[in-house]
């Protein structure tokens, strides 16, 4: 009888620890991934320039490049500087839109992807997807999986709260998104990927379930593992599927209706997972995942990210249309806006204003 198997993507190195920064050049020789040091390394101006003055000399062979944003344009403008050097890898250091930029760029000169994040606002950090803002609004763009994921828990304490809530909200919100994917498959006959499906609710699951906070370690660990997990899910899959379905389609239509007033990506997916959880008539979960993110400090309901009721209402009509084929509860249920509404409003007395 034959054995089956078939091969993963994902990274060859996770390096997930506290002091781990300090080691990279050593780990990157050791997997052979750099062994002469020829990198070059994409930094923001903000946290990952700070850290140049820490990496430079364990790195003498690489080369900085200061990236200014995270649009298209930053992308293509890093991959042509890059073209002029001789390197083995490119290292992504700093927030998710420098690692973004990172990755579209590596793609684009045929080099490895070494993630290296100063925070963890979302899962993008080990995606196969670039998410980058163009003359359109913003685009996702397939590019292959970091080489190398090393994230330095030391360095993940020092960065603002708010990207360790965004990163919760991200996370969290897998849990909605499987139960999207199951009901595409029981009304549209959509296929799922067992594994990448498993691995996502875990990692979500994880992060709901951990009864630690922001301020610690054990907790931040957990949080990084899951995104990581996250990102893997969607490399085993093929799309962003196990880690996107309303509550991200509710999420896009924010940042494409009030593209000025849009809160964090991973505080809206949150909001927007437990709604659609409460959508789907899984009240209790619905409930539990709100009293999770506000225990957190995220938030739970509309005005308290800036929003109207009737924006929110808005928001979740539309959002549909930010992914168009995807099956999800909004689809299912194609509420009208007064229905939106008065489901809004009884989402908000069970969990409580």
């Amino acid at each position: 009888m034959p054995v089956l198997t078939r091969l993963i993507p994902s990274p060859v190195v996770v390096d997930i620890r506290a002091g781990a920064l300090d080691d990279l050049a050593g780990v990157l020789a050791d997997e052979r991934i750099s062994r002469s040091g020829r990198l070059a390394v994409a930094v923001s101006g903000g946290s990952g320039a700070r850290l140049r003055e820490r990496l430079a000399g364990s790195m003498p062979g690489a080369t900085w490049f200061e990236v200014g944003g995270g649009t298209l344009d930053d992308a293509v403008r890093l991959a042509a500087e890059m073209r002029a050097g001789r390197f083995e890898a490119v290292v992504g250091l700093g927030g998710g839109k420098i690692i973004d930029c990172a990755k579209f760029a590596a793609a684009r000169v045929g080099l490895p992807l070494v993630a290296v994040p100063t925070n963890l606002a979302h899962d993008g950090l080990c995606s196969p997807v670039a998410t980058l803002d163009n003359d359109a609004g913003r685009g996702s763009y397939g590019v292959p999986n970091p080489i190398a994921v090393v994230i330095d828990l030391d360095v993940i304490a020092q960065a603002p709260a708010k990207f360790v809530r965004a990163g919760i909200g991200d996370a969290v919100s897998n849990i909605s998104a499987i139960a999207d994917w199951e009901l595409a498959n029981r009304v549209k006959g959509e296929k799922i990927d067992g594994l990448a499906a498993a691995i996502a609710r875990q990692a979500g699951e994880a992060v709901l379930r951990h009864p630690g906070g922001i301020g610690d370690t054990g907790f931040l660990q957990v949080l990084a593992e899951a995104l990581v997990l996250s990102g893997i899910a969607m490399s085993v899959s093929g799309d962003s599927r196990p880690s996107s379905g309303a509550c991200h389609e509710i999420n896009h239509a924010f940042d494409l209706l009030f593209p000025t007033r849009a809160a964090a990506h991973g505080e809206q997916c949150g909001l927007g997972a437990a709604f659609a959880m409460y959508l789907r008539g899984a009240h209790e979960e619905s409930a539990h995942m709100a009293r999770v993110l506000r225990r957190h400090g995220l938030p739970v309901l509309a005005q308290e990210i800036g929003f109207t009721v009737e924006e929110f209402v808005r928001a979740v009509e539309y959002a549909p249309e930010t992914r168009p084929g995807r099956y999800t509860i909004l689809e299912h249920l194609a509420l009208t806006p007064e229905q939106i509404k008065d489901t809004y409003a009884d989402y908000v007395k069970a969990i409580g204003s």
